[in-house]
């Protein structure tokens, strides 16, 4: 799905189910960029990174609900949720980053699901396992109507416009000298500090960057989804499918988290939907007929994602680009 499909994602596919889809997508391309800023460039390996997600989620919902439907309220919590995951960044930054690697991803998932916690018990603060459900700035609302279109082709129009320009400058800052020094730190810290780069002041950047970029992605899921929950933006799951993503598209390839998120988000919607399909004329076979059952359908994923790491081991980008070299 090129740039140009998702732009036109409300034209192309205008049922619900569809521009969804087209949301998630662009939701998950720049948690899934953000997170390759840490894993494929710096070759950090965090478990925090849906907490900072969450927090966006959760910065939008809390103002939208006690301030009311607005700009301004969106504004504030975008605001409040960039500031607290910029001091917490920087804090797990300066004391977790100078640990071994390994120690370091302990720290952050201990720290996450500290947070997940707190999500699900604060009920009085942030609405506990229910979650808050709140209302949009009138563009963003369903029932708003203008120029043809109603607010729910406006939310999608301002997660493309949000996604492309952080994507655009999330890509030129990995092209740029920061994004070389980091590579050089991903692949021999020691060397980088030999030639005079501080390495732990380039990691605490890097994790900082990333982890505002996740907010952010958690706040357009906020906005999207009118809601903001535990399950929805801070579960262990969300990490598990990014750290999929990642390795789908290919580490240290920022064009990979958008290859990667398109095919992980298409199959997780849609296999169920071929599988059943599939069922029709199989389900009478004994075997194969309890094994195209679409209640089998993570069981598929999973086999699709074992294919994909073997024959695609550096990613369908990383190999693509050692095609195009050969050539």
């Amino acid at each position: 799905m090129p740039p140009i499909t998702l732009a036109l994602a409300p034209f192309l596919f205008p049922g619900a189910r569809g521009i969804s889809v087209a949301a998630k997508i662009l939701v998950f391309v720049l948690l899934v960029a953000s997170y390759d800023l840490l894993l494929g460039y710096t070759g950090i390996v965090s478990f925090a990174h849906t907490m900072f997600f969450g927090i966006g989620a959760y910065g939008v919902a809390i103002a939208s609900t006690r301030l009311g439907a607005g700009w301004a309220s969106v504004g504030i919590g975008v605001a409040l949720a960039l500031a607290a995951s910029l001091v917490l960044s920087l804090v797990i930054g300066l004391f977790s980053l100078r640990v071994k690697a390994i120690f370091f991803a302990m720290i952050t998932l201990a720290v996450a699901a500290a947070f997940q916690t707190l999500a699900s018990q604060l009920s009085d603060f942030t609405g506990g396992e229910d979650g808050l459900t709140f209302r949009n700035p009138e563009w963003l609302s369903p029932a708003f109507e203008a120029f043809g279109f109603d607010g729910r082709h406006f939310s999608y129009w301002l997660l493309f416009v949000v996604v492309t320009l952080v994507f655009l400058a999330l890509l030129r800052m990995v092209n740029s000298p920061f994004g070389r020094v980091l590579q050089a730190i991903r692949e021999n810290d020691f060397r980088a500090e030999a030639l005079g780069y501080r390495v732990v002041v380039y990691r605490t950047l890097s994790n900082v960057v990333a982890a505002l970029v996740a907010t952010l992605a958690g706040a357009l899921l906020a906005l999207w989804l009118r809601y903001a929950g535990p399950e929805t933006s801070m579960s262990f799951e969300i990490m598990l499918d990014v750290l999929l993503i990642v390795v789908i598209g290919g580490m240290g390839t920022v064009y990979g988290a958008v290859i990667g998120s398109v095919l992980f988000v298409l199959a997780q919607n849609y296999l169920q939907d071929l599988m059943r399909l599939a069922e029709g004329p199989l389900g009478g076979v004994p075997v194969l007929g309890a094994l195209v059952s679409p209640d089998r359908w993570l069981l598929w994923l999973g086999v699709l994602f074992i294919l994909s790491v073997y024959h695609f081991p550096t990613g369908i980008v990383g190999r693509l680009r050692a095609a195009a070299g050969k050539r």
